[in-house]
């Protein structure tokens, strides 16, 4: 007789570890991101970073060069004797993702060879009046028809990703939030656009803070940080931040909204999420602009810029409004230092130029509320991608799947 405590007959293969596939498959998609992150890379440096012996890693190579992933070729100079070490090279040309981004002011695609080159690009300007889901996901599609027609025919597209300023549940690609949007209610926007584009590939979206914070994690000013701290300006404010390598999501993918941690609760402004005293509302766009008494004469990122450029020439408004702006932008940093203990933040977008401007508050307000062992080494840091941080972000989330199962991936897309 077998009772419900008994342990299954088959506890071995329960037991079992990965299979030989499992691993082989695992060492493609880590030799292919060493190509994809690092650029062209020897395999006599294959074999130091990853551990392996040279014939797995010539066999590793010898399996993406035949998909059309990579190429080997001899390396330009050596300055060595003997036989060198053959190069591995991403294919940029033949393989590539479509990466868009939806933010207030303006729409961006590009196709992005693997390796992350930027082979095309289109970019128009979007109204702040409203949000039409036909008309974004419209404009969106014509630019990645427009690029399509200029690829050869063996190139293979094998993924399609947005950055959305606004918030998305990961699970199915729906913006539940964008109050700077001017969205309504939830936006199937994964949905459309896979639709209108038609190219069998499901759209992958992701908040845009969040993918720039692994951008600049991958490929700028955070190279090698395993903890960091993204705050990026877009009218209001939206954060990423990464613990220990990987990206706080949050149980749907709403983690990281550090624009809505309350700041100021008694005297504060009103924030397009309905709150007051938002650290959106204290530091954002508006409240820079309507302080310089600049707002409504001109808005955007020029308008921020010319704040900060006339706070620089001696404006003494501008300065004030750039003191009042910093010391609360401080106080948002000192408080997300305590959390999460970052080696890095990041500041990208908007608040990029707003840091450089009052640098000194912000810093002020750490040696003040931050707790010192957290800010001992602590590095402030701006966005090195500029404004290209969450596009690059877009890019490679959709970029992830074949990196995960390169040769899967690979054969489905071509199918």
């Amino acid at each position: 007789m077998i009772c419900d405590s008994d342990p299954p007959k088959d506890t071995h293969a329960m037991r079992a570890g990965p299979s030989q596939e499992e691993i082989r498959r695992h060492n493609l998609g880590a030799l292919l991101r060493h190509v994809h992150l690092g650029g062209p890379i020897s395999r006599a440096e294959l074999t130091s970073r990853m551990g392996l012996n040279r014939s797995t890693i010539m066999a590793l190579t010898a399996d993406l060069t035949a998909a059309g992933l990579v190429r080997e070729e001899l390396p330009r100079e050596t300055g060595r004797a003997g036989r060198p070490s053959l190069v591995v090279r991403p294919e940029s040309a033949r393989v590539y993702v479509f990466a868009f981004d939806v933010g207030v002011d303006r729409l961006v695609a590009a196709r992005v060879g693997l390796g992350g080159t930027i082979l095309d690009r289109r970019e128009t300007v979007r109204r702040r009046d409203s949000f039409s889901l036909e008309e974004v996901v419209g404009q969106l599609a014509s630019f990645a028809r427009q690029m399509r027609r200029k690829t050869r025919s063996d190139t293979v597209c094998v993924g399609v990703a947005a950055a959305f300023s606004g918030g998305v549940d990961r699970s199915g690609g729906v913006v539940r939030f964008g109050p700077n949007m001017g969205t309504a209610g939830d936006v199937p926007f994964a949905e459309e656009m896979t639709r209108r584009l038609g190219l069998g590939l499901r759209v992958v979206v992701g908040n845009d803070a969040n993918l720039a914070a692994l951008a600049e994690q991958t490929r700028g000013v955070g190279v090698g940080c395993r903890d960091l701290v993204y705050l990026h300006g877009d009218v209001g404010v939206g954060g990423g931040v990464i613990v220990n390598g990987q990206l706080l999501g949050g149980h749907l993918g709403f983690g990281g909204e550090v624009g809505h941690m309350i700041v100021n609760p008694d005297k504060g402004r009103p924030c397009g999420c309905g709150s007051s005293g938002c650290l959106e509302a204290e530091v954002g766009e508006r409240a820079l602009l309507e302080a310089a008494g600049r707002f409504g004469s001109q808005i955007g990122r020029d308008a921020v810029r010319a704040v900060v450029d006339a706070a620089d020439r001696g404006d003494i408004v501008a300065q004030a409004a750039l003191n009042r702006v910093g010391d609360w932008l401080g106080l948002g940093v000192a408080n997300l230092v305590n959390l999460f203990n970052p080696e890095m933040v990041v500041f990208g977008g908007m608040l990029r130029e707003i840091y450089l401007g009052s640098a000194a508050q912000v810093r002020s307000r750490l040696a003040v509320d931050a707790l010192p062992p957290c800010r001992e080494h602590l590095r402030l840091r701006t966005s090195a991608l500029g404004d290209d941080a969450t596009l690059v972000g877009a890019a490679e989330l959709a970029f992830s799947q074949v990196l995960a199962d390169p040769l899967e991936v690979l054969a489905r897309a071509g199918s």
